[in-house]
């Protein structure tokens, strides 16, 4: 049944049962997936999911309901458990269905040049690149991740206060990871690349990346325990950042569990410091012109010149707050439940490269990548001891590769140290967010080693 008369139906035969108000959340995407492995084909799928939610006023509470399916049975099922879902809540919170915002940006996040692009040419791909990174050394034993994912999606909000918004997207990305081996010593790296032009992806560059970042790790020792200054590198940066992201949320707020309540208007970072949530970013995997409740997206800056400047919002906190909501309500499906999540939230980008970073240094410890971020790091508190790995800087060079090493301190604390931001903007795995950030130099951290 076509969404479009689906939703017809479903508002005509929604009043009869005696909705005031109704919404219709519509979501579909395929997928495709392919693993190499020795040249071979490991693993190959393609999937397609989707499916609608529903949201109804029913004397005076909202129900809901979600299928599957669209067709005239599940219209009937969406009205009927909606309506039994309303009778019984006991929620008090004041529920919203939006009637629509001012002006939509237009944004093209649909490549037809990435629809177009076969699966063998995905596979080859990767064949090429697996191929690249054994031929680069032979301390290189195995490719253990060489995978590329493709996924194309559609949404669309309509409701019955006359608001109706569509969006389609497409984004491929490769995840690449190697093993390198000297003896008894062996090593990792892995590097994930996203685009919406395939033509993008070099094999070579992609391959001599992150096969040159496992062999540079060879050798690693641990160091002398003490509070050193430190080179948080791009996507160590970015993971870090991921942690905390949550505290910008104004549902967190309100519930307490920010550190960032009643900071409004004053300095929370170093004034190098500005965090930037960018729906409309080309290369965002996040970018949308609307979000989960068919409210228009914005460039927000959050943090301006180390200056907390707002809070993301869904309808929910911004009507608590009595403000106008930024267009951060979010679904993870569309069977999620409402939050507030950022579309692609980032350090914004200084000047200086992370060579010069490096070459401004006496002694210092790039911090490359970070352990156990879920169970060391206090989201609240902002206080956080994290297994890591990097390297030693002497008198501006790179000397050694270091492991086993832990790194503590507290973000907050960690914000207002920032001495410099570098020009390497770079993003992590989309995860609540699309989360990025250049290399950030910080005054010192805490470190463990012998």
């Amino acid at each position: 049944m076509d969404i479009l008369n689906f939703k017809n139906s479903l508002f005509t035969k929604g009043k009869d049962y005696g909705f005031s108000e109704m919404e219709l959340y519509y979501q579909s995407g395929g997928k495709f997936s392919t693993k190499i492995y020795k040249g071979d084909v490991d693993s190959f799928s393609i999937a397609n999911v989707g499916g609608v939610s529903f949201r109804g006023i029913y004397q005076g509470k909202m129900g809901y309901a979600y299928t599957e399916k669209i067709d005239e049975e599940s219209i009937q099922f969406l009205l009927e458990e909606a309506k039994e879902n309303a009778t019984i809540i006991d929620s008090e919170d004041n529920e919203i269905i939006f009637s629509g915002s001012e002006k939509y940006e237009e944004i093209e996040l649909y490549s037809e040049k990435l629809a177009s692009v076969t699966n063998e040419e995905k596979i080859n791909l990767l064949k090429k690149i697996e191929t690249i990174c054994f031929s680069l050394s032979d301390k290189v034993t195995s490719v253990n991740y060489c995978l590329l994912e493709s996924v194309a999606s559609e949404k669309m909000i309509a409701n019955t206060k006359g608001l109706e918004k569509y969006e389609k997207g497409n984004v491929v990305y490769t995840y690449i990871s190697v093993v390198v081996k000297d003896g008894e010593d062996i090593k990792t790296a892995s590097k994930v690349t996203l685009a919406r032009d395939f033509s993008t992806f070099d094999a070579t560059a992609l391959a001599t990346e992150v096969v040159e970042e496992a062999l540079s790790t060879l050798g690693a020792t641990s160091i002398a325990s003490k509070d050193y200054p430190i080179i948080l590198r791009n996507k160590a940066a970015a993971a870090l950042l991921r942690v905390f992201t949550p505290s910008f949320s104004a549902d967190n707020v309100h519930k307490g569990k920010s550190k960032l309540a009643n900071k409004l208007g004053k300095s929370i970072a170093n004034s190098y410091v500005t965090i930037v949530d960018d729906p409309f970013l080309k290369s965002g995997f996040m970018s949308r012109s609307f979000d989960s409740e068919g409210v228009a997206t914005q460039r927000l800056q959050v943090v301006e010149k180390g200056v907390l400047k707002t809070y993301l919002h869904n309808l929910k906190s911004a009507t608590k707050d009595q403000i106008p909501p930024t267009g951060h309500g979010a679904k993870s499906s569309y069977k999620g439940t409402m939050t507030i999540a950022p579309s692609n939230l980032f350090i914004e980008p200084g000047e200086k490269t992370y060579e010069q970073l490096v070459a401004s240094e006496k002694e210092a410890i790039v911090i490359t990548d970070l352990q156990g971020l879920h169970s060391g790091a206090n989201a609240i508190s902002g206080d956080f001891s994290l297994s890591a790995n990097g390297y030693v800087v002497k008198a501006g060079v790179i000397e050694r590769p270091v492991n086993q090493i832990t790194i503590a301190g507290n973000f907050y604390t960690m914000l207002e140290e920032i001495e410099t931001v570098a020009n390497d903007l770079d993003f992590g795995m989309p995860s609540g967010g699309y989360i990025g950030s250049p290399s950030l130099k910080i005054k010192r951290l805490a470190v463990s080693g012998e």
